[in-house]
């Protein structure tokens, strides 16, 4: 088992928080983060309980009863770290909803300032182009990961059920880069790659989030939710922490002690030791979002 640690609640002041946060990015001592039912951004302190600030992505406001907001939320269920580009030469953040239904197919960039914050207002985007390849390839599609490894722009694909399928899908960066500064079409995938990732107490883990390794690998999170569409939400049995070496081989997953519903999962890289940050999905809008940390070892091969 995979020994975690709390960091912090992700609070936002008296009486707010966030609750179900589902892609992270760490920057120095600061994590970003989306939830999938919220229109903001949400940027965090690592050092001390300072509530969160947050950065408006779209426009409007959401509903407060539960059906009525999970029906019109953008699902944003990734967070991804973009190396910098014209017009974003620190970097940006793309948040990308799952693309599971008509309105989930929303999108947002933030260009990053020399310190990893936000600079300036987020651009809108329509996600309609990149994911109707995918749409027709795969059922269900749930996209619940996105990081840029080894020059490629990769999304993950998550499976709610035995038979769904969980994926790697990649496209490549500069071609995605193109696209989101208007300069060429919306790229097809170069591959899709499937992972079989096991079962926890019999209900399937499905992939929740990844984040890059410097040599082209990858690390993942996936929760075992009992439940058979991407929809509707289901008891959770648990969360794992795995490892993609660059060829795309599964090199180790290891089962968190603290049962949880892991969403996000940021990483940084010492040597054969990787620290860990991860956010949950606590499935009630009246629990904070916790913000975890761990350490893991390589396998001497990766």
């Amino acid at each position: 088992m995979l020994q975690v640690r709390l960091l912090r609640e992700l609070s936002l002041g008296p009486d707010a928080h966030l609750s179900a946060a589902s892609g992270l990015v760490r920057l120095g001592q600061r994590v970003h983060v989306v939830a999938d039912d919220e229109l903001h951004l949400a940027s965090f302190d690592l050092m001390g309980e300072a509530p969160g600030r947050l950065h408006r992505l779209f426009a409007g406001d959401l509903p407060a009863e539960h059906e009525a907001r999970k029906a019109a939320k953008p699902d944003l269920e990734a967070l991804c770290l973009l190396p910098g580009f014209d017009g974003a030469k620190h970097g940006a953040l793309l948040a990308l909803g799952s693309g599971s239904k008509t309105q989930r197919q929303r999108g947002a960039l933030l260009a990053l300032d020399v310190q990893g914050g936000v600079a300036g207002p987020a651009r809108a985007l329509d996600l309609e182009p990149l994911l109707a390849p995918l749409h027709r390839r795969i059922d269900k599609l749930n996209i619940e990961g996105a990081f840029v490894a080894g020059g490629q722009f990769c999304l993950l694909q998550r499976g709610n059920s035995h038979s769904g399928l969980n994926a790697c899908i990649r496209f490549d960066w500069p071609a995605v880069r193109a696209w989101l500064l208007g300069q060429g079409p919306a790229p097809g995938p170069l591959a899709i790659d499937e992972f079989q990732l096991g079962v926890l107490d019999g209900v399937p883990l499905s992939f929740t989030d990844g984040a890059a390794l410097a040599d082209g690998g990858w690390v993942f999170s996936a929760a075992a939710e009992a439940t058979e569409d991407t929809y509707a939400d289901g008891p959770c049995h648990g969360s794992c922490i795995g490892v993609v070496s660059p060829g795309g081989a599964l090199l180790l997953m290891r089962r968190l002690a603290l049962n949880c519903k892991v969403e996000g999962v940021a990483v940084e890289q010492r040597g054969a030791q990787l620290r860990l940050w991860m956010v949950t999905d606590a499935d009630d809008r009246r629990r904070p979002a916790l913000l975890l940390g761990a350490t893991l070892g390589l396998p001497s091969a990766a």
